[in-house]
């Protein structure tokens, strides 16, 4: 019963969390039904999202973060967002080795969740996840992303406070910093940093965000170096996050931040949830297909027949 299986969310019991995640992701009604009852008592963790290049140490990270925050006492929650399933890859599944010993701490919920490539069902699945670890009383749920494509950044610029991880000797993660790729972080985090080359790139680094309009009162990134599998400048990263977390608060911010990002969650779902609509419309509807017909044959333009179809009315 999805009142049942949301009360027990609400008091914490990880297998309810689990099963709600997974009706989440199999897009089940009851499911919905869930967030839709569990929503009011969401708002109160702090989400932190990841992202990053592959291979510069994400899951090592938080899981040396998992571990200070549950010195703190704070229950944790992680989301692993995957371009493919973490179980048929070695590679991926390694990746989380370095989370593997707070499988049995009760504060401590690890998920992760497959990208089967359908365009925008990541983003929507995924948010709704965070929701519901929200719900069930964790403190803190980071967010990782595997990649840096727009679905991973979609779903990171919904965490309160967004981790850039990068590593010395990758001349791609500058080049990305200057493109603009890289505007989205509030602390960055140079990992691995017993490499030779890790003074050059926080140099390179902080030419780049000194590039950037400095307001009054406006955050300044920081840019912290930590050798993550040794423990090494984990606590230096913790009073980043927390610094930014009581920045944020104490400007008002925090509060601006979730709006916008409330309101672009609804607008991408109901874009969504529309294309879905839309394409199951078009697959039975013959006059769509003869205008398709059309396009293929060049008579006529891509942009009139997608206006000819929006003009039907609502599909």
């Amino acid at each position: 019963m999805p009142n049942d299986l949301a009360q027990r969310l609400l008091d914490g019991d990880k297998r309810a969390l689990a099963r709600a995640i997974s009706l989440v992701e199999d897009d089940d009604p009851a499911g919905w039904e869930l967030v839709r009852e569990v929503y009011p008592q969401t708002g109160r963790a702090a989400v932190i999202g990841f992202t990053g290049p592959p291979g510069v140490g994400k899951s090592t990270l938080i899981g040396a973060l998992t571990k200070a925050e549950r010195a703190k006492e704070r229950d944790v929650a992680v989301l692993s967002i995957d371009p493919s399933s973490p179980f048929t890859h070695g590679a991926l599944l390694g990746d989380r080795i370095r989370l593997s010993e707070h499988f049995l701490d009760p504060g401590v919920f690890i998920r992760s969740m497959a990208n089967r490539g359908a365009l925008g069902g990541l983003s929507e699945a995924a948010l709704q996840a965070a929701l519901l670890m929200d719900a069930a009383g964790k403190d803190v749920v980071f967010l990782e992303t595997v990649g840096v494509g727009q679905a991973e950044v979609d779903v990171i610029d919904h965490a309160d406070t967004v981790v850039l991880v990068l590593q010395p000797g990758s001349g791609d993660s500058i080049q990305a910093l200057k493109a603009g790729v890289m505007e989205i972080p509030d602390v960055i985090v140079v990992n691995k940093a017993d490499h030779p080359l890790t003074d050059t790139m926080i140099r390179e680094i902080r030419g780049v965000l000194a590039l950037a309009p400095h307001e009054e009162g406006r955050w300044r990134i920081p840019v912290v170096r930590a050798e993550a599998a040794r423990g090494t400048g984990v606590e230096e990263v913790v009073e980043a996050l927390d610094a930014h977390r009581a920045h944020i608060e104490a400007e008002g911010t925090l509060l601006e931040r979730r709006r916008r990002n409330l309101m672009n969650e609804v607008l991408a779902l109901a874009t969504f949830r529309l294309r879905r609509r839309l394409e199951a419309s078009v697959r039975e509807d013959a006059d769509v297909q003869k205008l398709l017909d059309q396009v293929v044959e060049r008579r006529l333009d891509p942009a009139s027949a997608a206006g000819s179809i929006l003009e039907r009315g609502d599909p």
